[in-house]
């Protein structure tokens, strides 16, 4: 079984409500603020609050004539998207003052269709962990168990969805930072197409770069059709749509294997359900393949490219500098990668594989991701090599959608749904039946 926290609709249902005028955009904002009072305060995921001016956009929605996609819905948004008036801090303690002067592009688009902003969710330090902690707001808790991580570094995006206080949030992925929070949460999030969704907006505070190599910004939600409303509404160009009805005859590769690291068995077992179940289904089910690149030296270059990214052009002291035919090296072994995996997406329609080894661990102090230990299959294990699951995807920009399919106990287990690039819609929908199928099971 899948856990589940609430009875809420998804957006597109509670849109299709505003809509019909079973209620008003005010009252589903002031729904959505009641929520948010009581049921944060243990959770801590909503750390940006914009209650009036929510309330004054959603008027102003019951006014239009036009109605939108997601006409009055209330939602949330990463701390690290701009938004005009509200700070935008990424957990750095010398930028808890600095006031965003505009939207991020994004954010204009999800309210043009119809959005109610109500805030922004918590991130870790620089968006660079796996738990959402910072010295600004604190520490955001999984809402299955507080004592779990929700998840990082879009970990108060997941938490504010598993707990019904929002039906849709946006979130960026880097280093699984989307897909790991819906993991540990049990919801839904895409990690698109590299380039399918544009970054602006979404800077180092007081910044105004060029967008991060590997890094994406993408919707979360609770139901498929939320993530493919979404994504049309956010992409730079109308996105192919999926054309797989159902499971029968899809060519599903399932990875259940590391090269570097174990899955704990609940992890493992829930792949492993879910690829037979979508055998039962008439899925076509292969566990291994001949045409699965080298993924030892795919998790060392995305590392490399990884650490780069993240430091951009200030390497952490005493690391040296990356020499500009360093850095062209690396993305031609990353444009060989890709058309590695782009040549097993012949055979195959899909590949299923874990997120993340374990389910949400407990909160961790230690912030040397390289020091930190996993109790995997009953003894401790490195963290750092799990990020090889998520790389994937990230590293040659292939779209991935981590969906809930089980549970251990009381915590959720997802996987990712892996598809060729600007395939995202096959994504959402094969994640969205595997789900719909593992709920019925």
């Amino acid at each position: 079984m899948i856990p589940k926290l609430h009875n809420e609709p998804g957006a597109t249902e509670l849109a299709a409500q505003i809509a019909r005028g079973d209620l008003s955009a005010l009252e589903a904002t002031d729904d959505a603020i009641a929520r948010i009072e009581a049921l944060d305060g243990p959770i801590n995921a909503v750390v940006v609050r914009d209650f009036e001016r929510a309330r004054d956009a959603a008027r102003l929605v019951d006014a239009r004539t036009v109605k939108g996609p997601l006409h009055g819905v209330p939602m949330t948004v990463k701390e690290s998207f701009n938004i005009a008036g509200l700070k935008t801090t990424w957990g750095f303690d010398h930028a808890r003052d600095f006031v965003a002067s505009e939207d991020a592009p994004t954010v204009r688009r999800l309210k043009e269709a119809g959005a109610v902003i109500l805030g922004k969710t918590n991130v870790p330090v620089a968006l660079w962990d796996l738990q959402s902690v910072n010295p600004i707001y604190g520490r955001t808790n999984n809402p299955h168990n507080l004592t779990r991580v929700p998840g990082g570094s879009s970990g108060g995006s997941a938490a504010a969805l598993a707990s019904g206080m929002v039906p849709l949030e946006f979130g960026s992925d880097i280093g699984g930072s989307i897909r790991t929070p819906a993991h540990f949460c049990g919801v839904m999030g895409l990690k698109p197409t590299y380039g399918a969704i544009t970054t602006d907006g979404h800077y180092f505070p007081r910044t105004e770069g060029a967008a991060p190599v590997l890094s994406m910004t993408g919707p979360m939600a609770r139901e498929a059709q939320d993530l493919a409303l979404a994504l049309d509404l956010t992409a730079r160009v109308p996105m192919p749509p999926a054309r797989h009805k159902g499971l029968k005859s899809v060519r599903i590769l399932a990875i259940e294997d590391n090269p570097l690291c174990e899955a704990d068995a609940p992890v493992a077992a829930a792949l492993r359900a879910t690829a037979d179940a979508a055998a039962d289904a008439g899925a076509l089910v292969e566990h291994r393949s001949g045409l699965i690149p080298d993924r030892e030296k795919l998790h060392r270059d995305y590392v490399k490219m990884l650490n780069i990214a993240v430091a951009g052009r200030f390497p952490p002291d005493g690391a040296p500098a990356v020499s500009a035919a360093d850095w062209f090296a690396l993305l031609d072994e990353q444009a060989v990668m890709t058309r590695a995996w782009e040549a097993l997406f012949a055979d195959f329609d899909v590949i299923l594989t874990p997120v993340f080894g374990t389910t949400a661990f407990a909160h961790d102090a230690e912030p040397d991701l390289r020091k930190r230990t996993l109790m995997i299959n009953g003894r401790a294990q490195p963290f750092a090599p799990q990020l090889s699951w998520i790389g994937i995807a990230t590293y040659p920009g292939l779209p991935s959608v981590s969906v809930p399919v089980g549970s251990d106990g009381h915590l959720p287990i997802g996987i990712q749904v892996i598809t060729p690039h600007w395939q995202d819609h096959r994504a959402i929908a094969i994640a969205g039946m595997l789900n719909e199928m593992m709920r019925e099971s």
